[in-house]
């Protein structure tokens, strides 16, 4: 197929799905509503079961909302949050998570007086609210900021491109602007951006460089234990991208004839990555939906409604983030520039690193986050530290139980200490 008329068909095909999805959506909310005896019986359990199915499969899902209205902290309280823009830009917007203090928790510090932490949210097809759990997690301790990258189709052609050196003049610009003592947290793709971010504000010597960077399965280096996404990356010449994945914004939308890697193409590689294992997790919950548990199915449906939300990527950015990271692995090769300028990681001297890795990470491998630590070879080991979470895989390493009682007080320790 043309890739021109990709995005069309897809969207074609969601149109012929509405019809559908109105009456699933109809029809599951009769037959499981608690005033009907049917959801009393097995029987019509099933039949609701069967429907919610269906309304899920042909449903389109939107953003979802961070939904973060409190964090419980450690003396106890519940302490209101306010979510705030701080700087709107582009293809991005800066979003601030800020106590809101009250009568019952007045003796609480105010945002201002914890550890300032930036979360640099990945743009590899998932919205920033992938990382929910993460900002949660971080909020008990911590004055929280997140940056929030915009659906690509959403903005307009004429606003200009969106390349990896944009994105890491973005990264530059908000640690300048949070200042002194910055804490930067990079989640998988980002890793690369924040530390060239980080080497060049070094090598400027820019007194507001970030007092520590936190790499959670970042693919610094994928050489090393080469998974899937990375031999898929690497055994395609960019041309095939450019060919197969790039497709052009609908005219009806306010970013048309934007190129772009659409949402819905990164989604069909990461759902085949582990097929049977999204299958099955399906096929658990409409076991739960059939047999009441709705614990069960709300579990999934908080997974899968953010794991389906998708967002279109700038192709400028997408096809030279495969070229730079996964094909040219310019950073640990000491080839990746920024506008002309060299990124250096031996330019690295004050800044603390810890880098976390998952043991069945299948998307960034064991060993190419922690990579980074050899690469700043004028860095300190006493500013250098790593943790390899057992059991875990890519998403366990930010979000889940694991995340919040193994990794977190290991980030948390190492920003009190560094």
């Amino acid at each position: 197929m043309n890739n021109k008329l990709l995005y069309e068909m897809y969207e074609i095909n969601s149109l012929m799905m509405v019809p559908a999805h109105m009456v699933a959506d109809a029809t599951h909310k009769i037959l499981s509503h608690p005033f009907n005896a049917a959801t009393l019986s097995e029987e019509g359990r099933t039949m609701a079961a069967g429907w919610e199915f269906l309304e899920r499969v042909t449903r389109r899902f939107s953003k979802p909302e961070f939904g973060i209205t409190s964090v419980h902290v450690a003396s106890g309280a519940d302490v209101k949050i306010k979510q705030e823009t701080v700087q709107r830009d582009l293809f991005c917007k800066l979003v601030h998570f800020k106590r809101v203090l009250d009568e019952q928790t007045k003796k609480e510090k105010p945002s201002e007086k914890l550890p300032k932490v930036l979360v640099v949210a990945p743009l590899s097809g998932h919205y920033a609210t992938l990382l929910r759990d993460t900002v949660h997690a971080l909020l008990e301790d911590h004055d929280v900021y997140i940056t929030d990258w915009a659906n690509a189709r959403e903005v307009p052609l004429f606003f200009g491109s969106f390349d990896l050196d944009d994105y890491i003049d973005y990264v530059i610009r908000y640690i300048q602007m949070l200042g002194h003592g910055l804490n930067v947290v990079a989640v998988c793709q980002p890793s690369v951006p924040v530390m060239a971010a980080t080497a060049i504000m070094a090598a400027r010597q820019d007194p507001l460089a970030p007092k520590t960077v936190t790499l959670m399965g970042g693919p610094i280096d994928t050489r090393i234990n080469p998974t899937k996404v990375n031999a898929q990356a690497k055994d395609q010449s960019i041309e095939w991208f450019e060919d197969n994945i790039i497709a052009d914004v609908p005219w009806y939308y306010p970013g048309a004839m934007r190129r772009v890697c659409p949402g819905f193409i990164m989604l069909s590689g990461f759902m085949s990555m582990n097929l049977e294992r999204h299958m099955e997790a399906h096929k658990s919950f409409y076991n739960h939906l059939v047999q009441g548990d709705e614990s069960g199915a709300e579990n999934h449906r908080k997974f899968y409604d953010e794991f389906l939300s998708v967002l279109d990527m700038p192709a400028e950015y997408y096809l030279q983030s495969v070229n730079t990271v996964f094909q040219r692995h310019a950073l640990p090769k000491g080839t990746m520039k920024h506008r002309g300028e060299k990124v250096d990681l031996k330019a690295i001297e004050k800044t603390a690193i810890l880098t976390v890795e998952g043991e069945r990470d299948d998307i960034s491998g064991v060993g190419q986050t922690k990579a980074v630590h050899e690469l700043c070879k004028n860095l300190d080991s006493g500013r250098k530290k790593h943790h390899e979470q057992k059991a875990v895989g890519h998403y366990g390493i930010f979000n889940g139980s694991k995340w919040r009682k193994h990794i977190m007080p290991v980030l948390r320790e190492f920003i009190q200490t560094k």
